[in-house]
């Protein structure tokens, strides 16, 4: 571990003279200040779901320090104090414009802790991550940094209960009585909803990173589920985590060995099993980039591949809110998300043959779990699946010719019949005009209205903010009515949001994408058969050049930029407006929108052929 490139002090009096000052004060061995460096990092926020995070650095700190020293068997490392960055709490903030800063706050920690990493000249880093954004920082950045590490997240919350009926609660039932005429009722349900400490509970955004963190190799699996207070993650959790730590730092294990095409493969067909997030097919390209691949949909898996495997190959495996019933705490006391991974190993349907952070291989360290079989309640098997097909599609049509409209069909309740739904346009120029609508108005939604809601995409918003609160109001305002009423937007959308929404549509509209150029009553269709998203006006070309010439003399007189893009009046905002790339490409913050790829790999392939997949008697998919 001794010659590792982050050996950075030397014994320059100047440079050592703070060093032993610290370790003095960290109660660690001055000797040891020329060692290679290992610390701990974690998240912060004004949430619930950090408010654990804390804790759990403090005990894999003192874990270290307690292994740290000169004595025989003891670790020559210098320890560095814990490090934190910030992020936004998307529950609170959802349907304020305070959301715009959620997306943006996965490329703040990003930044924050590259800066950390490489300063510090860390050679081996523990973090322990929560909620979805800052998780999706740290690793692209643990990526960059590519020097042995381990991520752990937090862990998610307990279901709530109403303590009248006795129904599990959980922030998105909050969401969905955001509409309800009686105050008491809704105070009532925001009182039980959120009972401790951790992250969402559902198969949201955050489980669905932690579950791709840990499918893709950088997490133990075993640690992915078990809720926040769960007395392992501090009894138990911080030894298993060192161990593996040093493990890594003595055979050079390294981020970007783990996190390869097939790990990254392996971890978007879970998220499909687990009807996950539409979320991850904005942070996958995110970590694709920092771990070497300049297109996550060209050299990893393509939208065809994707809808092929989503639409005929992987099932979705959990009963689990939000379109199910239960929780992740319900899932790890089941068996946890190996049990999952489990199950499509033995179908052959992820490579069990990469390598994870534990030293082992995928199918080895499932196998040293002891990992048990589908309780078929909670997790259910491949061969009798809770949903037949995957949670998550991927549309093009003339609405999304960079084909990055997601659909999460999973959660979808209704207007599919025959995988097509034919609406009409209702168009809004942002999200607060929605709410204020779906609040006073809301007898004016029809049966079969598209609601479009643009200019809220990663350069308009600017930030890209997601949209539980509309959506929610939607569903709840659906399930009333006996109606299916549709959103489509530039955004995108929680991991909680269900119903017929498709978001990420691109290219975004203030960036002059189709859906700028949509009308209030033109024909909106979704087809799954031909996995499309299409506005009927503007196949005609006479339309859509005219509609297009119009848009373009408004932003001309505006300066270049659309009257209804929202104010970018801070700096995070405005390098947002001018620098972020669209959703296909992640829809972070990268200049002159050319996204820079850390290390560009050179070209690779396992043994699976992507033509493979669509021959009908292939089911595997490698």
């Amino acid at each position: 571990m001794t010659d590792s490139k982050f050996v950075l002090i030397d014994h320059h009096p100047g440079r050592s003279a703070q060093t032993i000052g610290l370790a003095r004060e960290l109660g660690t061995d001055p000797e040891l200040i020329h060692q290679p460096s290992v610390g701990v990092v974690g998240t912060k926020g004004d949430s619930q779901c950090y408010l654990g995070v804390t804790a759990k650095v403090d005990a894999i700190h003192a874990c270290l320090k307690s292994r740290i020293g000169t004595a025989q068997g003891q670790l020559r490392l210098r320890l560095v104090q814990p490090e934190y960055t910030i992020a936004t709490s998307d529950g609170i903030r959802n349907g304020t414009r305070e959301m715009r800063y959620s997306l943006i706050g996965r490329e703040v920690t990003h930044d924050a802790l590259c800066e950390h990493l490489e300063a510090t000249g860390l050679a081996g880093t523990i973090a322990v991550v929560a909620c979805d954004k800052p998780p999706v920082g740290t690793l692209a950045a643990l990526l960059e940094h590519n020097q042995p590490a381990i991520i752990m997240s937090d862990g998610p919350i307990h279901p709530g209960r109403d303590p009248q009926t006795g129904e599990a609660l959980d922030i998105v039932s909050a969401y969905q009585v955001a509409a309800h005429p009686d105050p008491a009722y809704r105070h009532h349900i925001a009182c039980h909803a959120c009972p401790g400490i951790g992250s969402c509970g559902g198969m949201f955004t955050y489980n669905t990173m932690q579950t791709f963190i840990g499918v893709v190799g950088m997490q133990p699996l075993h640690m992915v589920a078990p809720a926040s207070d769960d007395p392992r993650r501090q009894d138990e959790f911080p030894a298993e985590l060192v161990k593996h730590l040093v493990n890594m730092m003595e055979t050079n294990l390294r981020p970007r060995d783990i996190v390869v095409r097939d790990s990254l493969r392996n971890a978007m067909i879970v998220a499909m099993a687990v009807g996950g997030s539409t979320n991850v097919t904005l942070h996958a390209p995110e970590i694709a980039r920092a771990a070497g691949y300049a297109d996550f949909w060209r050299e990893v898996m393509t939208p065809e591949e994707f809808n092929h495997l989503s639409q005929h190959v992987v099932p979705v495996l959990t009963d689990a809110r939000p379109y199910g019933k239960y929780s992740m705490v319900d899932i790890d006391q089941v068996g946890g998300v190996q049990v999952m991974v489990r199950e499509l190993l033995e179908a052959g349907l992820i490579n069990g043959e990469v390598m994870t952070c534990t030293g082992e291989t995928l199918a080895v360290q499932v196998a040293r779990l002891g990992t048990g079989r589908a309780d078929r309640k909670v997790i259910h098997s491949v061969e009798k699946p809770y949903k037949p097909t995957g949670g998550l599609r991927v549309l093009g049509g003339n609405l999304s010719p960079d084909f990055s409209a997601i659909l999460k069909l999973a959660g979808v309740e209704g207007g599919l019949e025959n995988g097509v739904f034919r609406g009409r346009a209702r168009v809004f120029e942002g999200e607060q005009n929605l709410l204020d609508a779906l609040d006073r108005t809301p007898e004016r939604f029809q049966n079969h209205d598209m609601i479009i809601v643009r200019y809220e995409g990663p350069s308009g918003a600017p930030g890209m903010p997601e949209m539980l609160d509309p959506t929610s109001r939607i569903t709840a305002l659906c399930r009333e009515r006996g109606i299916v009423v549709g959103l489509m937007t530039d955004a995108r959308f929680s991991g909680g949001s269900v119903g017929l929404v498709i978001g990420h549509v691109g290219p975004e509209a203030a960036l002059g994408g189709p859906i700028a150029f949509i009308e209030d009553g033109d024909e909106i269709v979704v087809d799954l058969n031909t996995n499309e998203l299409t506005c009927t006006a503007l196949q005609d070309p006479v339309t859509l050049a005219r509609r297009r010439a119009a848009w373009d003399r408004v932003v001309a007189a505006n300066g270049g930029v659309h009257p209804n893009c929202g104010d970018a009046d801070t700096r995070l905002l405005h390098r947002a407006r001018h620098t972020a790339v669209s959703a296909t490409r992640g829809g972070g913050l990268h200049p002159n929108r050319e996204v820079w790829v850390c290390k560009p790999r050179p070209a690779e392939r396992s043994g699976f052929t992507p033509s493979n997949i669509f021959k009908p008697e292939v089911t595997r998919a490698f």
